[in-house]
């Protein structure tokens, strides 16, 4: 009698807007899957919705139930008008509170140029932009929101906060990830690229510095330094030449959605929040609520990100079957992108959110899809 397979409870928050479409696109990638009688979903409320409905925007028992998951998949969140008292958006609220409950402090946005995909950069084709941004994810400018001070409503003020142990340890994963990859597209260097404001801020200073000594401790991989003014005119200019580059929360929110825009749109931008003992797998777009129920959502973003999961769970369980289901999936997507009906509206094409869905699944290994013990 063989080894019993290990199965993964993945809790799913569909969340607002263009959510349950995308997340719904890609549970149905991952149980087209060889590895699908391993996954077992669980749906959990949150989001702007849920705080109409009854108040609350983040329930207990979804957090409950995130914590005690293998994974957690996510949609997206968020709609205009839908605030506190204060302004601030209620659906993000998941997002930003699972960050800091569950400490998911690496932030990691892959910025690659897939094949179809005509970048808005001139005669850059897919190979020529492939690099990771990381961004630390629980400190920062945002870790002040809700903590910040309105006073009188004359003055208010948010506090920028970074500490050793978050800097370190951000930077300690820029490094590994870095030597994991097969260096900048421009020149194969294995590379970590800080990108800040130290020139004028205390903060970034110390960020620097503390990059600096993290630097030291791995020799193997070149330090390189950007001020983040200059790095928004150099990710356009010589994007081949990055293959880490390693943020400030604020900065790496800025950052990664006008890098997204030069690999076709927000909708080709996954992302995975990690901790040392939690995942949190979403698109980085937003939830889209012009363009939500109408099927033509870009579904790419959670797809790959619904990939990225499998490759963590897959490593962090050294289970090689679901790094090979991590591996089919994104192999998919790159066939279908390829296909010359396999781009979506806001990367120039007509393919529904159905069609992308179908053409991935259609493009997975027909012998792994079958594989499943």
């Amino acid at each position: 009698m063989g080894a019993r397979v290990k199965t993964y409870e993945i809790a799913v928050v569909h969340g607002d807007g263009i959510g349950p479409e995308v997340c719904q696109a890609a549970i149905d990638v991952l149980k087209a899957t060889s590895v699908s009688n391993s996954l077992k979903f669980v749906e959990y409320p949150a989001g702007a919705n849920h705080y109409l409905k009854a108040g609350t925007a983040f329930p207990d028992e979804t957090f409950e139930g995130c914590k005690r998951s293998d994974a957690i998949l996510h949609g997206a969140a968020g709609l205009p008008g839908v605030t506190y008292p204060d302004g601030t958006e209620t659906g993000i609220e998941f997002g930003l509170q699972l960050r800091f409950r569950l400490d998911l402090y690496a932030n990691v946005r892959p910025i690659k140029l897939r094949p179809g995909v005509t970048s808005r950069l001139r005669d850059r084709k897919p190979g020529d932009i492939d690099y990771v941004i990381l961004r630390e994810n629980t400190e920062g400018l945002y870790a002040a929101r809700g903590n910040g001070v309105n006073l009188r409503d004359e003055v208010a003020v948010d506090s920028l906060v970074v500490t050793r142990k978050g800097i370190e340890r951000i930077c300690r994963t820029a490094f590994e990830l870095a030597r994991k990859r097969n260096g900048a597209p421009g020149d194969g260097k294995k590379r970590v690229t800080v990108c800040d404001k130290a020139n004028v801020l205390r903060t970034y200073a110390f960020f620097r510095r503390v990059f600096n000594e993290v630097a030291e401790q791995n020799p193997d991989i070149e330090a390189d330094y950007a001020y983040a003014d200059a790095m928004t005119v150099y990710l356009l200019e010589r994007p081949e030449y990055y293959d880490v580059i390693v943020m400030e929360n604020m900065f790496g929110d800025i950052m990664s959605d006008l890098a997204a825009a030069t690999v076709g749109s927000m909708g080709m931008s996954p992302s995975s929040e990690l901790g040392d003992s939690h995942g949190f797998f979403q698109a980085a777009h937003g939830s889209a609520p012009t363009i939500a129920g109408q099927n033509i959502a870009n579904p790419y973003g959670t797809i790959l990100s619904a990939a990225s999961m499998l490759q963590w769970l897959g490593e962090r369980h050294a289970d090689e079957r679901l790094l090979s289901a991590a591996n089919q999936m994104e192999n998919g997507v790159d066939a279908a992108m390829a296909t010359s009906n396999g781009l979506t509206r806001d990367l120039g094409g007509t393919a529904t959110t159905t069609d992308v869905t179908r053409m991935v699944i259609d493009r997975l290994s027909s012998t792994a899809r079958h594989a499943a013990e």
